[in-house]
């Protein structure tokens, strides 16, 4: 059968997104599997389902290139926002999204031309006890611990948004990303893998990040990551609490701002191109 596709990227990470809402698709990984193949599918990080809910305005399903369903996508769900306002199943400049890291509320900015060009994401308060992150590790903060990954040493700050993150404060553009990249994603202090962030810190209020996401390997962008970096930062005092934090990714810029209850993402949504697919 034929169904359309939406082609969608928050500042470069891209993935396929299906309308849900009345018709599902089945074994969505899969299907992430075989489009998510940029020579011989269309091309993505992976793919994205608007669906129904019973406790929000919309619900967000993620699937990974390698087919394994992720809880959280900071950049797709700025997406899933613009798509659901775009198609007309909300109204307003905000909504909920239903998430397997919990509901998250969106606050849509809206163009001349009536459709979404950003999203501002209320991200939730970040997991920092090491246990919760999934990890080996305990303690309530897991704040520049030593990893020895191929025979070096890492300062390591563990945070979830979701997703589990890990931390470190290399140069993003001389460490070896492609090298290291998956060795920390399967370290096994890390049940679950884990996403890794090499942070390099330009100011107090700005940060460069190159990341290696568990299942997908090194993406332009991502939004949980820019999160987890950003109260990395200020965990490790080069950033300040309540202050706008400037994330610069390979794909473009997040706003994070990191507070005393929360954690706010900022960034854009955009639309590529849309199609017809058969599955």
């Amino acid at each position: 059968m034929l169904r359309r596709f939406y082609k969608m990227q928050g500042i470069g990470n891209d993935y396929i997104y299906f309308d849900c809402m009345q018709e599902p698709i089945e074994n969505p990984s899969e299907l992430a599997i075989r489009l998510s193949d940029r020579h011989f599918g269309i091309g993505g990080d992976g793919i994205i389902l608007l669906c129904p809910s019973d406790v929000a305005d919309c619900r967000m399903r993620m699937f990974n290139l390698d087919g394994s369903e992720g809880k959280m996508c900071g950049n797709g769900i700025r997406c899933v926002g613009k798509l659901a306002h775009d198609l007309g199943y909300v109204s307003g400049d905000s909504l909920t999204v239903e998430t397997l890291s919990g509901i998250k509320t969106l606050s849509l900015g809206i163009g001349a031309d009536g459709t979404v060009v950003s999203a501002r994401v209320d991200m939730g308060a970040p997991v920092l006890r090491g246990e919760d992150i999934p990890s080996t590790l305990s303690g309530e903060k897991i704040v520049n611990v030593p990893l020895e990954v191929d025979g070096r040493t890492f300062g390591a700050t563990l945070v979830s948004m979701g997703n589990p993150h890990c931390v470190v404060f290399e140069d993003p553009d001389r460490i070896g990303v492609e090298h290291y990249g998956p060795l920390f994603e399967n370290l096994p202090v890390f049940p679950e893998r884990v996403n890794t962030e090499f942070i390099r810190v330009i100011a107090r209020n700005k940060l460069r990040m190159r990341v290696w996401e568990r299942g997908s390997g090194e993406t332009l962008a991502c939004g949980t990551g820019a999160c987890a970096s950003a109260v990395a930062a200020v965990l490790n005092g080069y950033c300040d609490m309540n202050t706008e934090i400037s994330v610069l990714l390979t794909g473009g810029e997040l706003r994070i701002t990191y507070t005393d209850e929360t954690v706010y993402m900022e960034g854009a949504a955009t639309l590529v191109f849309t199609g017809e697919v058969e599955i």
